[in-house]
């Protein structure tokens, strides 16, 4: 799926690693160099910018990018129940768009915690921080984060915060983070 596309129309990106949203125009040749969680992370051939395409703009860069993103939409349980193992593998669906590995195993979700509410529904409340202080996408995953649990049946509710205690370190990363960064 990596390789050079021309995008035909304009789109929505986010600079990496600022966050900030720019237009990128019909026309503009795109390196596509990681496609994790829906999202897709390219690199400008005219600027070399990285830049994030969101999963729902993905079909900009052709037909099988739109197609993974749709297939990573949360699959309702049969009796369309709330289930946490659906939070946590919609947080496992989240990546850094820099970093080949999701949040989980990055060791960015510190707590995650779903309360019943008393008109039915859960509230689920996250706690995760960054890689860095001051990383311009931590606003960017913590929307991402709050959409796709948001997405999961029976979640009325969703609130991530993002914290700075304790400093994320790489002590936090699994060990299936370090396999596949080659840590170990």
């Amino acid at each position: 799926m990596r390789g050079l596309v021309v995008i035909d129309r304009e789109v929505e990106a986010t600079l990496i690693p600022s966050g900030d949203r720019v237009m990128v125009p019909a026309g503009t040749d795109l390196r596509v160099m990681q496609t994790l969680g829906g999202n897709v992370t390219v690199q400008s051939e005219s600027t070399g910018q990285l830049l994030r395409i969101d999963a729902k703009d993905a079909d900009v860069l052709g037909e099988e990018y739109a197609q993974a993103a749709k297939a990573l939409e949360p699959k309702h349980s049969e009796d369309g129940s709330f289930n946490e193992d659906q939070v946590w593998e919609q947080l496992r669906t989240v990546y850094d768009p820099e970093i080949p590995v999701n949040i989980v195993e990055l060791g960015l979700v510190y707590q995650c915690k779903a309360e019943p509410l008393p008109e039915g529904g859960h509230r689920v409340d996250i706690q995760m921080t960054v890689t860095a202080p001051g990383c311009g996408m931590g606003p960017v995953l913590v929307e991402d984060v709050k959409r796709k649990v948001s997405s999961v049946p029976g979640v009325k509710e969703a609130h991530v915060e993002l914290v700075w205690e304790p400093p994320w370190d790489q002590s936090r990363m699994s060990d299936v983070a370090r396999l596949e960064l080659g840590w170990m």
